[in-house]
């Protein structure tokens, strides 16, 4: 049953406010467990916490602003409002990321003690069991919705299980070892973890970037939504007798498409229109909220034999058509 755009407007706001609330409990957990123990890899988890609270809170505004209705002053709809929030989200990641590696540089080449492990252990696994069910409810609610503001907030927090997981593994390394073999220094494990933390980071900054900053200039969507709405339109060959000037655009949630159709040149308008309609409700139920604009032209491809023209016309209908034109003309054909 397809939910109503107020309803979920109203959904991407919840789960948005739930990341926020989940970010701001776990960073200030992490870091004070992380200046408790003198962990650099749990304060960068803590650091990447504050960015993903930041993210979360950028996000939830970027939903609430995109789901207003079209305005004077943005006829097109606020869409973008939430490609915009993705693409600054990735690129505080990036800052956060360059700030962990400093740090834990420095703590390379001045090595401190760390106390209570079983400490950063525990808040470890805390962070992990709360992002794994939030990110779990934000690709649901992402993909539910088409949420592009969502869909990064939820890459955040499924990078940050990794890096908990990481890191969780470093200082497991640093307690055990302090038993198994006491002799050893093990301090360069946790920054060592840390730089594995900002590597992780980048990488999903990178893809967050060109996912979020593609649709502000415009990208065409992809091959596969591109073949969808291709599939649409042939699906009212005859009567559709070619289509061509297929421009594909997205704004968050928001697809827009536009294209030519050329119809016999003897239907009436009233007609071409009610078919324009026909098609453009058969690609709105695929892809809810998509604005579609028609041009419809008179159909003069039944002679061209490259299909430039986008025809739909199998080679028996098009014969039939020329040999139908020559005899309207008092023609005959060669």
């Amino acid at each position: 049953m397809e939910i109503s755009k107020a309803e979920k407007n109203k959904l991407k706001s919840n789960v948005a406010m739930l990341s926020v609330l989940s970010n701001a409990s776990l960073m200030i957990l992490k870091l004070a467990a992380g200046v408790l123990i003198g962990s650099v890899s749990v304060i960068s988890e803590a650091i990447h916490s504050g960015m993903d609270l930041l993210a979360a809170i950028i996000a939830f505004f970027a939903v609430r602003k995109s789901g207003k209705p079209a305005d004077e002053d943005h006829p097109f709809g606020h869409g973008k409002v939430e490609n915009i929030s993705g693409t600054v989200e990735a690129i505080l990641i990036f800052i956060a990321a360059g700030w962990i590696i400093f740090e834990a540089i420095k703590k390379l080449r001045n090595p401190e003690p760390m106390d209570e492990a079983w400490l950063g252990i525990a808040v470890m696994l805390i962070s992990v069991a709360a992002n794994i069910f939030v990110s779990k409810r934000l690709f649901k609610v992402g993909k539910e919705t088409d949420s592009v503001a969502l869909m990064a907030d939820a890459w955040h927090l499924r990078t940050d299980v990794y890096t908990s997981v990481g890191v969780f593994g470093g200082l497991v390394v640093v307690l055990a070892g302090g038993f198994v073999f006491p002799g050893v220094d093990l301090r360069w494990v946790d920054p060592a973890a840390a730089i594995g933390v900002a590597i992780l980071i980048i990488k999903a900054a990178y893809h967050l970037t060109v996912e979020s900053a593609r649709d502000l200039v415009d990208v065409g969507l992809p091959a596969e939504e591109l073949e969808e709405v291709s599939k649409h339109i042939r699906a009212f060959a005859p009567t559709i007798r070619g289509f061509h000037h297929l421009c594909t655009r997205k704004a968050g949630a928001c697809r827009f498409v536009e294209f030519h159709i050329r119809v016999d040149a003897s239907m009436s308008v009233d007609e071409s229109h009610r078919i324009a309609d026909m098609i453009t409700c058969s690609i709105k139920q695929h892809y809810p909220g998509t604005a579609v604009t028609i041009h419809i032209e008179p159909c003069n491809c039944t002679i061209s034999k490259d299909r430039s023209c986008g025809c739909l016309l199998s080679e028996n209908q098009r014969t039939e058509r020329v040999k139908k034109t020559l005899d309207q003309e008092g023609c005959q054909a060669n």
